[in-house]
């Protein structure tokens, strides 16, 4: 009886230190809609300590891949080279969307600019486009914020925005989604892009085009849902089959009814 006892002691204290080393690190899109769920999660679930930090979805996978994350938190699925390193490692992983997010163009309140094709947007992010009176607007340079190259952000905005094409050189990198959202609200010629969750009344999202100016679509969870807005994008948790029994339980939460009424309440779009 008693070796039953020091067994189920030993299960229970084994069950523990695993709940208690759980790190999630990456993205910082996903970095608000993850505490949430890390906050609800241990709450449910007495013992469980899940640690969350961002940094950016290429700072995630490679934490990963050298072992100091077990969830990397990703706004952008896995590069080549990213899956050429894990394969050569022997690291076999897995990839779970977690949610949907709409990727917002935001400016200073005071622009009175509300909507912009993908054409001009592409003009502005890489610098053909320096005025605000070039696209409508008053006479006003521009001042371009964008995600540091770490970003996934940063990579999906690039591809699917820009067509692949270099951002200007006189945009200003930011370490953080938080920074952009505070640097447009406090720079009238300010323009730049945040995930569907930062924003605030501080800034103003504008409409954008990519059928050259015969639609404009505003971002937001319905437009996102339904598709309506163009730039939509999954979001994804990365993890190491070898790991998936730990983090298993808290995926699956994350997936459940309760995890999706999260994404919604949060600002981001649910899987269904």
């Amino acid at each position: 009886m008693k070796k039953l006892i020091l067994l189920l002691l030993v299960l229970i204290a084994v069950n523990q230190v695993n709940a208690q080393k759980l790190k999630i690190k990456g993205s910082d899109t996903v970095l608000p809609l993850t505490q949430k769920e890390a906050e609800d999660y241990m709450k449910k679930n007495a013992g469980a300590s899940i640690m969350v930090t961002g940094g950016g979805s290429g700072v995630g996978i490679a934490a990963l891949l050298n072992g100091t994350t077990d969830i990397a938190q990703s706004s952008r699925s896995l590069k080549l080279d990213e899956k050429i390193k894990l394969q050569d490692a022997g690291k076999a992983f897995k990839e779970t969307i977690i949610a949907f997010d709409a990727l917002a163009v935001i400016v200073n309140p005071a622009n009175n600019v509300s909507q912009l094709t993908r054409e001009q947007l592409e003009g502005i992010f890489t610098g053909k486009i320096t005025n605000w009176k070039e696209v409508g607007g008053a006479d006003l340079k521009m001042v371009v914020y964008s995600r540091e190259t770490s970003s996934g952000t940063y990579e999906f905005f690039k591809e699917h925005v820009l067509k692949g094409k270099n951002f200007s050189p006189s945009a200003l990198l930011m370490p953080a989604t938080g920074a952009i959202v505070q640097s447009v609200s406090q720079t009238k010629g300010a323009i730049g892009y945040v995930g569907l969750a930062y924003l605030e009344k501080e800034v103003k999202a504008l409409k954008v085009s990519f059928d050259k100016g015969k639609t404009f679509v505003g971002p937001a969870v319905e437009t996102a849902k339904n598709k309506t807005y163009p730039i939509t994008r999954p979001l994804y948790y990365y993890y190491l089959k070898t790991s998936e029994a730990m983090v298993s339980p808290y995926v699956n939460f994350v997936l459940s009814a309760a995890g999706q009424k999260l994404v919604l309440a949060t600002g981001y779009v649910p899987l269904k």
